[in-house]
């Protein structure tokens, strides 16, 4: 089998976001690009000789074929071995538990996350380090180097690997692995919880739906739930992952997860309900009639964690993304935990998780996640949900009644602007921005602002810094509106405003979410003038 070397020069637009490269389909698509990229992935790493790799996706459109690029790339570039998820499906939890259980040295995750999948919508690739977790700053920095400067990328010339049948095989003098997509990933998850408490509270006819969004945890659910746990079949809905999921949107929230919703607000609705996204690692919550916020499912969680038996020690510390509500500070501060406030993006719990400084973290985007692999996790916060449920013989509306009783209850909603004029976006966030020391004592629909910043962030670890994360306005008596350009989205811009009140008046904690944030909104519209420069009545998503 020969080595082909091809000529190349660098393609405008591979610059990693939060979470990997996202681009349209056919970008990825197009003549050089995947294999510019895998190819600056394999310089900034070092070259691939001698290691090895984990590899898998979503399912989502050009995963099959991707994946067969990467496989004769990785040949071509001397790798010893490369782990394939069978169909080439992984779920981005499970390809880091792969990472870790096998000691390897990296990993190719195929997904552009929530975002829709087929010809005409988006496509993803990310590299996870030998920890298991996503590239980190410098990292993803030098791979964009190597991007920049790209002149020629190899590429074994072979027949495609048969990715349906587990076992071994050769490409070249590379071993390729190709294993149950399942199986490692379920076995991990009977260390943490206790399957004989939910397959009991199943057993009583406890009543679950999971919307697996014709995505990849699908089949992770189907044999945990159902064939595991003993949920009956159909449990599970939309099951099998799909190149355009189904021509869904694989996003846990209550817009695109309407299904699901539509089924826990029904007069015969099931005790309990969760999604998860595309490539997995996300995750909703829902009660009978009662949606669960991801801020608040991260304080909860925080707060009963300990009844499950991976975590029966307690938590070593906390962590959330800075967006995210403060509720789980609140929590932390009761049980003496310290707790770290970090940038948006997963990464940046990498170095905290492997210092044992944390065992949970979360970000209200629905990630949610612990030490036991080093990304979030969808399933592993639903499992974790039911071993509470099982454990504690609560609905999830008295659960959360008494968590906010104790704690107090932080009020919270993300309203998202979708495919905003960049310029325009841009320009908004930059001249509130400059203003910010003006913002101090003024007052804005009757809200005091105490102070506003430019969220800045230096791992308290490695000493790493991040700037330019987010902008923070926070208001007397605990209100907060946080604003930041998001980094997941493809076309335009997406704008987030974040908005928190804090609230400890028991008798003021059942109020309708909107409501109760109404003066938080409208001085986050005075102050930063969203709807003139936007050119919106009001924002695409709530959440």
């Amino acid at each position: 089998m020969d080595i082909t070397h091809v000529p190349t020069q660098p393609i405008t637009g591979q610059k990693a976001g939060t979470s990997g490269l996202r681009r349209q389909t056919r970008d990825f698509m197009a003549p050089h690009f995947l294999k510019n990229y895998v190819q600056a992935i394999l310089n900034a790493i070092g070259g691939a000789a001698g290691k090895r790799f984990v590899l898998g996706g979503d399912g989502r459109y050009f995963n099959d074929r991707a994946i067969q690029v990467i496989l004769r790339m990785a040949a071509a570039g001397g790798a010893a071995e490369v782990i394939v998820g069978q169909n080439g499906i992984l779920s981005t939890p499970a390809a880091s538990h792969l990472i870790r259980l096998n000691e390897t040295d990296g990993g190719f995750i195929l997904s552009a996350s929530h975002n829709p999948g087929g010809i005409d919508a988006d496509f993803g690739l990310k590299y996870n380090m030998g920890n298991g977790g996503p590239a980190t700053e410098a990292v993803s920095d030098a791979i964009y180097a190597e991007t920049q400067t790209i002149s020629t990328y190899q590429v074994l010339e072979a027949q495609d690997v048969d990715l349906s049948q587990i076992g071994e095989t050769t490409l070249g003098e590379m071993r390729v692995r190709i294993v149950d997509s399942v199986d490692d990933y379920a076995a991990l998850m009977e260390t943490l919880f206790d399957f004989d408490a939910i397959s009991a509270l199943f057993q009583g006819g406890f009543r679950m739906v999971f919307d697996a969004m014709h995505a990849v945890t699908g089949p992770y659910a189907h044999r945990l739930l159902e064939e595991r746990l003993g949920a009956p079949k159909g449990t599970v809905l939309n099951g099998t992952p799909l190149p355009d999921f189904g021509e869904g949107h694989p996003d846990p929230n209550p817009i695109w997860a309407h299904e699901l919703m539509d089924i826990m607000t029904s007069p015969d609705a099931p005790d309990f309900g969760a999604a998860s996204d595309g490539d997995g690692d996300r995750n909703m919550i829902v009660g009978r009639g009662a949606y669960v916020t991801p801020s608040d499912s991260l304080a909860l969680i925080a707060a009963q964690a300990h009844v499950a038996p991976g975590y029966s020690g307690g938590m070593s510390g906390v962590a959330r993304s800075m967006p995210t509500s403060g509720a789980v500070d609140r929590v932390a501060a009761a049980k003496g935990l310290q707790c770290y406030e970090t940038p948006t993006g997963w990464k940046f719990f990498g170095s905290l998780l492997d210092a044992g400084r944390v065992n949970l973290c979360g970000e209200e985007s629905a990630g949610t996640g612990s030490d036991h692999v080093r990304e979030k996790d969808g399933l592993w916060a639903v499992l974790m949900w039911l071993n509470i449920l099982a454990v504690s013989k609560k609905p999830v509306t008295e659960l959360m009644t008494d968590h906010w009783q104790t704690y107090g209850r932080n009020y919270y909603s993300r309203h998202d602007y979708e495919g905003v004029d960049s310029d325009a976006a841009k320009t908004l966030i930059a001249d509130l921005e400059a203003r910010l020391g003006d913002l101090p004592d003024q007052s804005f629909a009757g809200l005091n602002v105490q102070s506003a910043d430019q969220f800045a962030y230096t791992d308290p670890v490695d000493q790493s810094t991040a700037t330019g994360q987010g902008i923070r306005i926070m208001f007397d008596g605990g209100a907060r509106v946080v604003l930041r350009l998001s980094g997941t989205g493809t076309k335009g811009a997406t704008l987030r405003v974040y908005l928190e009140r804090l609230e400890t008046d028991p008798t003021n904690l059942a109020l309708p979410v909107e409501d109760a944030l109404a003066p938080v909104i409208a001085a986050a519209d005075e102050i930063a003038q969203i709807k003139s420069r936007t050119g919106r009545d009001g924002p695409d998503v709530r959440t």
